[in-house]
């Protein structure tokens, strides 16, 4: 087996299997951003749409609340599924199942009216979404060296700020000419195309690809091998290891979500933006100027803590120190709701969510870091979940605060301080992000 000092170069260096390394695995890499772009779509679509459906289906705060918690209710039940199909069924047809779902069911927000058909739709894309960073995270833990994975994760993560940018044009595009009912429909397309491609694509092994040299082969496989054991959820949930990943999750994902699904609504509040009849693409300019923002936050996140490995330094400072300047980035957020200038404003979030998907990337590759491959996926699924009752919880109390209070600012307060938690929960549980050692 080849080890990591045959392969000090860069892509193009020659590996110690002979000839040039090369760089399908980032094809695959490719597959995963655009299906994480599909999916940031589908899932931020209704929270831009709130606007236009609160008015004319009569919704309250709570209302809307209650419909994003049984989405996440979902996400989260779907995350510890998911996290154990991908272990065995392989990241190609777990993700191709998860993708299925989770397209059906955005198809079927088109033909609902109800707040409690809205839930049952969220519910099932909630389901299927859940999927989607199980097998992405496992595909890379597949395709990747321990040194890039957290570049890698940083890109295709890169792709929910890409959907997150698309998803407001596809309804300044669509809305006025086919109305909220057939725009649902009609963007289910893009989940349909991304399934067939990955079909036709990928394989859970390299090597099971005429595209993958030898050196490209060997180089993905330079670190040791894991025996192919199964591991229950049980002996995972024993671990602390298990639960710095999970608090993590816990502490960062509802501020994520927060900023999907009620992030447009903020921005009409706060600068009168009209978000619901789409005449003027300001709002399109202004929540695409953070999304692309954050685009970069993502990249720079995985390549920082990568580049600071490769460099020699250890896990435990290359995740950590990446995650406490992310944190230090993530503060002046607390302060917006102060801001008078939209512009202003748009920077302080975008840079915050940039901060935050930096933060999320370092978050990602903590599995794979800490746990050998057979247990990456579950591992992912237990921390997912975690996350996701965090952003239940979150949206109650979010659909409360401003049910009762009015203001975001509380809520914005909570998003500035919650990666400074994360954190240390992190460090207490795992204060040398060392590789489990007792048997799995």
């Amino acid at each position: 087996m080849a080890t990591r000092a045959d392969f000090a170069g860069a892509d193009g260096a020659t590996g110690a299997a002979g000839g040039r390394i090369g760089r399908y695995r980032w094809v695959i890499c490719g597959l995963l951003f655009a299906a994480t772009a599909v999916n940031y779509v589908d899932r931020q679509m209704i929270g831009l749409l709130k606007p236009l459906l609160s008015k004319e289906l009569g919704w309250s705060e709570l209302d809307y609340g209650n419909i994003v918690f049984w989405f996440q209710c979902a996400y989260a039940i779907g995350y510890l599924t998911f996290g154990k199909v991908v272990d065995v069924l392989g990241a190609r047809i777990g993700y191709a199942v998860a993708v299925a779902i989770w397209t059906v069911a955005h198809v079927a927000h088109g033909a609902v009216s109800s707040v409690g058909q809205f839930a049952l739709a969220r519910f099932g894309l909630g389901i299927g979404e859940s999927g989607n960073f199980p097998g992405g995270v496992k595909a890379v833990a597949n395709w990747f060296p321990q040194r890039e994975r957290a570049l890698a994760i940083g890109i295709f993560n890169a792709g929910s700020n890409v959907g997150a940018i698309v998803a407001p044009l596809l309804i300044y595009l669509m809305l006025p000419a086919v109305g909220w009912r057939m725009t649902f429909v009609l963007s289910g397309v893009l989940g349909l195309a991304w399934l067939l491609a990955w079909l036709l694509i990928f394989r859970d092994q390299p090597r099971d690809k005429p595209q993958v040299s030898a050196a490209e082969a060997a180089y993905i496989e330079q670190d040791p091998v894991d025996p192919p054991v199964r591991v229950s959820w049980l002996t995972l949930l024993s671990m602390r290891e298990t639960w710095a990943f999970a608090l993590g999750k816990f502490c960062i994902d509802p501020i994520w979500w927060f900023y999907l699904f009620w992030l447009p609504s903020f921005l009409g509040k706060q600068y009168g933006l009209d978000l619901t009849s789409w005449k003027t693409p300001t709002a399109v300019i202004a929540l695409g100027a953070i999304y692309l923002i954050s685009d970069f936050g993502s990249i720079a996140g995985g390549w920082l803590s990568s580049r600071m490995l490769a460099a020699g330094a250890t896990p435990n400072r290359a995740r950590k120190l990446t995650m406490l300047i992310c944190a230090l980035f993530v503060l002046p957020v607390m302060f917006v709701t102060s801001v008078g200038n939209l512009w202003v404003s748009v920077a302080i979030i975008g840079v915050a969510a940039a901060a935050h998907q930096a933060f999320s990337a370092n978050v990602y590759a903590l599995p794979s870091d800490l746990f050998p491959r057979f247990a990456v996926g579950s591992v992912i699924g237990i921390g997912g979940t975690i996350g996701a009752v965090g952003g239940m919880l979150f949206s109650l109390h979010a659909g409360d605060v401003l049910e009762r209070l009015g203001t975001y600012k509380p809520l914005f307060v909570l998003a500035g301080a919650a990666y400074f938690v994360a954190l240390t929960a992190i460090h207490l549980l795992s204060p040398r992000l060392e590789r489990v050692r007792t048997a799995l």
